[in-house]
């Protein structure tokens, strides 16, 4: 299969082979062709399927075959997105792929001025990204009008629901032209996501590549027992011990993560954190850097890191397990992504036993448990012999984490514990 048996116009051709892509996704392959014939779309994908390009690709030629001659054109598509982060990456791929055709798109999100948006808006738009709550900020403000929708994407519906946008949801949809095309996409088909289609969509036809709550097979996921006063040590010699280049670490709240990535940095690893608190500019400028190697680890919390488009990220670190399991599937859907294989390494003490039985009845296995030596934790936690360890080099044995990114890091630990500093890991 390839782009060119979709029905694609030479223009979105072109683009895509600019791109450096030549083989549809399995979800480019399904999509593409309904969404090119009218029909309203229901689809579950996991994170890193290509499901962006899925629904911008047919939604460009519909809008490019049927140009509308107005001196003002009101917004022709809606594309809604939980965060402000993966609006700008939905923005950014509509951006590319329309880089030959005359049609403008724009974003827009909150932790932003408004007043740059709304003069923005008062040109000529065709497709608008956009955050909920910041799209009713505007409609209020009488900057933009939703009369001339042709098309509807809800973009990661399921996180836009746990996050409480429903209500700002049913305020937009209600300001919608009854005649348009509806396309529903979400990583899980909950109650509420199945309720929401039967309101939205018309007759739609079901799209589903990846089975629901199911982990990347190109993701290798494993257990690091530890106790929860020894995970920060723990996530250092790991990272310098293995020679970690690239690393995203999940924890559950926002000042965790500043003081996981101040300690990180104290222990000689270059890091930063990215939560809700944060500006939009220092979560833009922390993601670039983070993209660019000049910081080997981001701490992020879930709500910042949906959306986030890591290029072969190579290794995801629950620093603390999800309170919902399903968010588990999220977050190790960084890295194994576009056909390259990742690695996601949980560090769990005995609090989060619960967390993690709830984690592995998701996925229906159970996962991997491997003790590190001088790191063994609390005898509640039980851990399977595994062949091979953890399956890492230790190569620096020096007392310093190495600064920079060359050479490998590893943290200072006197005075944290009275275990001796390991050296190999183990299985127990």
């Amino acid at each position: 299969m390839s782009f060119q048996s979709l029905g694609l116009s030479a223009e979105l051709l072109r683009a895509i082979a600019e791109q450096g892509y030549s083989v549809p996704t399995p979800i480019q392959t399904q999509a593409i062709p309904v969404i090119l014939e009218g029909h309203d779309v229901l689809a579950g994908a996991q994170t890193g399927t290509g499901k962006t390009a899925g629904f911008t690709l047919p939604m460009l030629q519909r809008l490019s075959e049927n140009p509308i001659q107005k001196q003002h054109r009101t917004p022709r598509a809606l594309v809604l997105t939980p965060t402000r982060e993966l609006a700008a990456q939905v923005h950014s791929n509509i951006q590319n792929y329309a880089r030959h055709l005359p049609i403008r798109a724009f974003v827009v999100f909150g932790g932003v001025g408004i007043n740059p948006q709304m003069k923005q808006l008062s040109k000529d738009v065709d497709i608008l990204v956009a955050t909920p709550g910041r799209l009713l900020d505007l409609i209020n403000q009488n900057a933009v009008r939703l009369s001339g929708i042709e098309i509807l994407v809800l973009d990661e519906a399921d996180r836009m629901l746990d996050m409480g946008f429903m209500r700002d949801i049913r305020k937009i949809l209600a300001m919608l032209p009854k005649r348009r095309q509806n396309l529903l996409f979400s990583a899980t088909f909950s109650d509420e996501i199945k309720q929401l289609a039967n309101n939205l969509l018309n007759s739609p036809q079901l799209i589903e590549v990846a089975r629901r709550n199911a982990a990347s097979e190109l993701v290798t996921q494993r257990i690091h027992p530890v106790d929860k006063t020894r995970k920060a040590e723990l996530l250092s010699f790991l990272i310098g011990s293995e020679n970690w280049q690239q690393v995203l670490v999940f924890t559950r709240t926002k000042h965790g993560a500043d003081r996981l990535a101040k300690q990180l940095e104290r222990d000689g690893i270059r890091s930063t954190a990215i939560h809700g608190n944060k500006s939009q500019g220092a979560r833009t400028r922390a993601l670039a850097e983070f993209k660019q190697n000049k910081v080997r680890v981001l701490v992020a919390t879930d709500i910042a890191a949906r959306g986030l488009d890591i290029d072969q990220l190579p290794h995801v670190v629950n620093y603390e397990l999800p309170n919902v399991a399903e968010d588990y599937v999220h977050r190790i859907g960084r890295t194994g992504r576009a056909g390259k294989e990742g690695a996601a390494i949980s560090l769990v003490c005995v609090d989060e036993l619960k967390l993690l039985s709830d984690i592995e009845r998701v996925l229906k296995r159970d996962l991997p448990k491997v003790i590190i030596d001088g790191y063994t934790p609390d005898p509640r936690i039980k851990a399977e012999p595994i062949q091979n360890g953890s399956g890492g080099n230790r190569q620096n044995k020096g007392n310093r984490p190495a600064r920079g990114n060359h050479r490998p890091a590893q943290a200072a630990h006197a005075g944290r514990g009275k275990n001796k500093r390991p050296q190999n890991s183990r299985a127990a």
